[in-house]
């Protein structure tokens, strides 16, 4: 019975496949092929990568810029309260009134600095349409086209004009 085992084994030895290896070449063609897949996938990574850290920048600008513009409307509607002030603090006769508005329309504009808010004063300057608005144009002294008087202040930040100057021009 043991040498129709061997028999069996022998066999079983003669039909079992003998399995080609892969030659180099193949070998050599998969390998590359795999690592230009791989370098595909690393460069697509970068490019999403770079696409994502540009929105994100975007982002962060347009939420900051979205602030500083609701700031800005915010101090806009505040400004004629401060031409008022004014106005009131030429008209008021009571020494303590005065005081008391003086502090106030003091108090604003340290705001209005803080919020880096500058007015926008052109008498004796070449009118600028820019930053000005021309109410009246006035025979006077002076040369032609030059701002001879503010009738309502302007006021810019950072160079964006908030409300233009209304002024009077010399003819």
């Amino acid at each position: 019975m043991n040498e129709e085992q061997n028999q069996t084994e022998e066999q079983a030895e003669d039909e079992i496949p003998v399995t080609e290896e892969p030659n180099a070449a193949e070998e050599n063609g998969a390998l590359q092929a795999a690592k230009a897949e791989a370098e595909d996938y690393k460069r697509k990574w970068y490019a999403v990568t770079a696409e994502y850290e540009n929105y994100r920048k975007r982002t962060q600008n347009a939420r900051g810029q979205a602030y500083t513009d609701g700031r800005c409307d915010v101090v806009s509607k505040l400004l004629p309260i401060a031409d008022n002030l004014d106005r009131a603090l030429k008209s008021c006769a009571d020494e303590q009134t005065a005081k008391g508005i003086e502090m106030v329309i003091k108090s604003f504009y340290k705001l209005l600095e803080e919020e880096k808010i500058t007015e926008i004063n052109p008498v004796g300057e070449a009118f600028d349409p820019e930053t000005s608005e021309a109410i009246m144009a006035i025979e006077g002294e002076g040369e032609s086209g030059t701002v001879s008087e503010v009738y309502l202040k302007g006021y810019m930040r950072e160079g964006k004009v908030l409300r233009f100057a209304q002024v009077v021009v010399i003819k």
